[in-house]
């Protein structure tokens, strides 16, 4: 809605300055005392900031059985953008000279970037065993170097992967495992949360995600649960070490 108001309220703008108007019947919000320096403008349309969704245990595991029953290429797809915590066009730009086979590193270049920032990552040993396989079956496609992930239908084959093709490949898949709101995005939100869960550093996790501000990376602090959770076992030790003495402590009448 905010973004649909912004088009209407411009249009109206416009009129006014061609003076076909005289005043634009399209607020622009409204001042909020006592809110920061000199006040705050506030919105129409309330901005609500909602955390990443990130399938539950069961719901990934349903993915994951139906990817298993895929091509090599979309399995090690999928496992990459997990591995790594890549964005759709990191994954489908992949070229094959980004790959690191010896330090299971891959590049990702600063042009495919959402801050035009570039970074190493790291995959894991299952991954790399699975990229081998890709690797094999694409010579079979084309021996020339370029990009990693190539097409094999009939009308574009051998061609670079598209992004649209991806998205239709997990559009597809989400919804045979009826988890519907899974998406290309969704292994990067898991991926990150799952180290926001496993104990890493703000900071380390920003760096592997490419964020510019920690601000994003604290998103998936706070999706993880990490620290209310430390919080709430080291309080929860206490009150439950004093529940047990007393109900194993001695009676009252018995001092």
């Amino acid at each position: 809605m905010q973004q649909r108001l912004v088009p209407v309220r411009l249009f109206f703008d416009f009129l006014v300055e061609e003076g076909v108007r005289e005043s634009n019947p399209v607020g622009r919000g409204r001042y909020t005392p006592g809110r920061g320096r000199g006040g705050a403008q506030r919105g129409l349309v309330p901005r609500l900031e909602k955390l990443p969704w990130i399938p539950a245990e069961a719901e990934w595991l349903r993915i994951l059985e139906f990817f298993r029953a895929e091509p090599v290429r979309n399995r090690v797809m999928l496992a990459l953008a997990y591995d790594a915590a890549l964005r759709r066009e990191e994954l489908c730009s992949l070229r094959t000279d980004d790959i690191d086979p010896a330090h299971r590193t891959l590049r990702v270049r600063a042009e495919t970037t959402k801050t035009r920032v570039e970074r190493m990552v790291p995959y894991s040993a299952s991954t790399g065993v699975l990229l081998g396989e890709y690797l094999r079956h694409r010579a079979t496609l084309s021996r020339a170097r370029g990009p990693l992930f190539l097409s094999e239908s009939r009308r574009n084959l051998a061609q670079p992967l598209t992004l649209w093709t991806w998205s239709k490949v997990v559009r597809r898949l989400a919804l045979a495992a009826d988890v519907p709101r899974f998406s290309t995005h969704t292994t990067r939100h898991l991926c990150l949360t799952d180290l926001a869960r496993m104990g890493w550093e703000v900071h380390a996790i920003a760096a592997f995600a490419g964020h510019r501000s920690t601000e994003s990376t604290l998103r998936y602090i706070h999706l993880s649960g990490r620290e209310l959770s430390a919080r709430l076992n080291a309080s929860m030790s206490h009150l439950h070490a004093w529940r047990l003495e007393t109900l194993t402590g001695p009676e009252r009448g018995d001092r």
